[in-house]
């Protein structure tokens, strides 16, 4: 653990090499069915963001190209996500058991008011085999000794669709998609002066990651992020990206980033 001054400082020298992203999300024209499929309406007219980076260092470009979309509506702020992977694969089937230790996943890093505390976390394999936890701080300040790792979105739901066939690295796969539907009743507590579900204009902080490993687990540095941090880590909500929310229908009028950031 390190003192809070050499966080900070850390972040600031961090931000004078990479800038978080931004991203406009956009309320759904009709009800999302949480079903790993981006064919409805709704996403097919929401933004793709830039393609993932590497988390650490910008000039690294991933091998698979990784792309996400979000949108929100009263009960849930929804996050799809496209993965190119030729040989998509999963073991983990148990809830809320550490699925980026041993399996490739997509993650979802959640800090609705950005204090930089009690975010949540989210991860997920090729299986929607799942976990997710609440943070109170970083783990450099401290945070590994108060995470709630029982913690839950009890209201979450996700999906996969696989574009290949899973578990058969004979056969080579286009990659996966999934969905997940965030519910707002279980952050609220986490961000007391945050609005749920969110109003005009509001900003969270929010970051997407994807680790990739092989089978014998011997890949590293395969962690690739929407908004590159500058340090490995993901654990750095300063650092994370911009969303800012919007009250109009998506696809019905482009609003343009204006919020403040720092």
């Amino acid at each position: 653990m390190m003192t809070d001054q050499a966080y900070y400082d850390r972040v600031t020298d961090a931000r004078k090499q990479v800038q978080p992203v931004t991203y406009v999300c956009y309320r759904a024209a009709e009800p999302i069915i949480v079903d790993g499929r981006l064919e409805a309406p709704s996403w097919k007219r929401a933004e793709w963001t830039n393609l993932f980076g590497h988390i650490e260092e910008p000039h690294i470009i991933p091998e698979w190209a990784t792309r996400a979309k979000m949108l929100w509506d009263d009960h849930f702020f929804y996050v799809a996500v496209d993965m190119e992977c030729p040989d998509v694969w999963a073991t983990i089937t148990t809830r809320d058991e550490h699925v980026y230790a041993y399996d490739p996943d997509f993650e979802v890093f959640i800090d609705p008011d950005g204090d930089g505390e009690h975010y949540m976390e989210f991860g997920m394999n090729a299986i929607n085999g799942v976990y997710d936890f609440l943070l109170h701080k970083p783990y450099d300040r401290g945070g590994g000794e108060t995470r709630e790792i029982n913690w839950n979105w009890e209201g979450l739901r996700s999906a996969v669709q696989v574009q290949g066939t899973l578990n058969a690295p004979w056969i080579e796969d286009r990659g996966w998609t999934a969905v997940i539907a965030f519910d707002y009743e279980s952050m609220k507590a986490n961000a007391p002066t945050a609005h749920f579900p969110p109003q005009d204009g509001d900003v969270w902080r929010v970051n997407l990651s994807r680790l990739e490993r092989d089978r014998a687990n011997t890949w590293t540095g395969k962690d690739w992020t929407w908004s590159c941090v500058g340090v490995y880590s993901m654990h750095i909500p300063e650092l994370y990206g911009y969303l800012q929310f919007s009250e109009q229908v998506v696809g019905t009028a482009l609003v343009p980033f204006e919020a403040e950031t720092w």
